[in-house]
């Protein structure tokens, strides 16, 4: 169903080819399953990893961080205990309703735009003052602050349905070097692995007159967009290395189980051996979440599979010690509104959402900020956009009140440079 704040576009999953052309699709490629030396080394040097959960549409806070049962716009889904004393969530994820006091929850999230296409980059971007400039998404901006890890393999990938390849836009002004490595559909790009036909030493040569000619090149052109074009072949020598990641026949089903035989579920699972692979920032997309039209019905199977998954994900990185130097983040461009439309649906609402976050350099088992009685609007302090990005970066060792991007000798603020860290979620 179509509605007046959103347009086609905005929920087709695009089949266009791959921004990256062939080296996009090189570097794209296939990671291993098993936790290599590499992903010891950075383990054992306990580098600071993101996991980023990226709900496309926008999760209702009232089915699932925030309910408000019995009240004009509750809904018919009750709330439960958790194991934090006092607070309540959505029957809809009994599994995240023991796991926390593992969370930091911040219910006082106030936005501004309620639309996807503008909600998106501005979430994504940390909506800093207008300088003129295109700012990085997060994972782009954690990449140039923080680079790669002990791996050597691409800072930032991105697991998601649909299509995938290079994202260079991401990036803005840092320069194509910085996008994403998509996974469409959480496969390798077609042709990823070498023809049987060309032997490992021709492979070389032919990498090694490739690596020649970029040089010559390079010399007299823009250091940002060649770097690019090497950047991706180079780090298709090291994904090479480890393309047994996306055989799922190679996973335990009870791991497989446990996730989820669901499309969220199957992408998280990738997502957390990326990790393991050595990967800085992950992001894991789901889509379907604007719920426009029987929200309740909707939000019963999306809810449900996230909420499978995301515990099974927190268990794991507890489990194997790296929750504490991985931040991991699950929101949405805005939540849903109290009121239920005629169509049995909850409309876009950025007035009053919830994040969840857990991980290294935050507190945990931690409530931070609350809405009214009918959920319609935040109660008390309200936090925008910005001051998660501040509390990020802080969470992650960065100083986003000293450190600058350098945008060709001009210098810009990493984070909204009027906002600050959201009280109470720093450890």
């Amino acid at each position: 169903m179509n509605h007046p704040l959103c347009n086609a576009t905005e929920h087709a999953l695009s089949r266009r080819q791959w921004l990256g052309g062939v080296g996009g699709a090189a570097a794209a490629g296939a990671l291993g399953g098993l936790i290599s030396p590499a992903s010891g080394e950075v383990l054992k040097k306990k580098e600071k990893q993101v996991l980023f959960i990226w709900l496309d549409g926008g999760m209702s806070q009232l089915e699932s961080w925030d309910p408000k049962p019995n009240t004009q716009f509750g809904g018919p889904f009750r709330s439960i205990p958790t194991n934090l004393p006092g607070v309540h969530v959505s029957e809809l994820m009994p599994r995240m309703a023991k796991k926390m006091d593992k969370i930091c929850l911040v219910r006082g999230i106030c936005t501004k735009d309620n639309s996807h296409s503008r909600g998106v980059g501005r979430i994504q971007r940390g909506d800093p003052k207008d300088r003129g400039v295109i700012y990085p998404y997060i994972g782009s901006a954690i990449a140039k602050l923080m680079g790669p890890t002990a791996s050597g393999l691409p800072p930032y990938v991105w697991v998601k349905p649909g299509s995938g390849g290079f994202k260079p836009t991401d990036a803005g002004f840092l320069g194509p070097k910085f996008g994403a490595l998509a996974f469409g559909d959480g496969q390798p790009p077609p042709n990823f692995v070498r023809p049987e036909s060309l032997s490992a030493e021709q492979d070389a040569a032919r990498n090694e007159l490739r690596r020649a000619l970029n040089l010559n090149y390079a010399q007299p052109r823009r250091k940002a967009n060649t770097e690019a074009n090497s950047f991706v072949f180079d780090s298709a020598d090291a994904l090479l290395a480890r393309s047994d990641i996306f055989d799922a026949t190679q996973y335990p089903r009870k791991e497989k189980e446990r996730y989820g035989q669901h499309l969220l579920g199957e992408h998280m699972l990738i997502g957390r051996k990326l990790l393991e692979a050595g990967c800085r920032f992950v992001k894991v997309n789901s889509y379907g979440w604007d719920t426009h039209g029987d929200n309740f019905n909707g939000s019963t199977s999306l809810v449900g599979s996230f909420d499978q998954a995301f515990a099974a994900v927190l268990e794991d990185l507890e489990a194997t010690g790296r929750l504490d130097h991985t931040l991991v983040i699950a929101m949405s461009e805005f939540g849903r509104t109290p009121r239920i439309n005629g169509h049995a649906g909850r409309d876009h609402w950025p007035e009053a959402w919830s994040i969840a976050m857990t991980g290294c350099g935050l507190n945990r088992g931690v409530v931070l900020g609350e809405t009214n009685a009918n959920g319609t609007f935040v109660k008390g302090d309200a936090w925008d956009i910005g001051h998660l990005f501040h509390t990020w970066f802080h969470a992650l060792g960065i100083n986003s009140h000293d450190i600058e991007f350098d945008n060709g000798g001009q210098p810009l603020p990493i984070a909204h440079d009027d906002l600050g860290v959201i009280p109470g979620a720093l450890a």
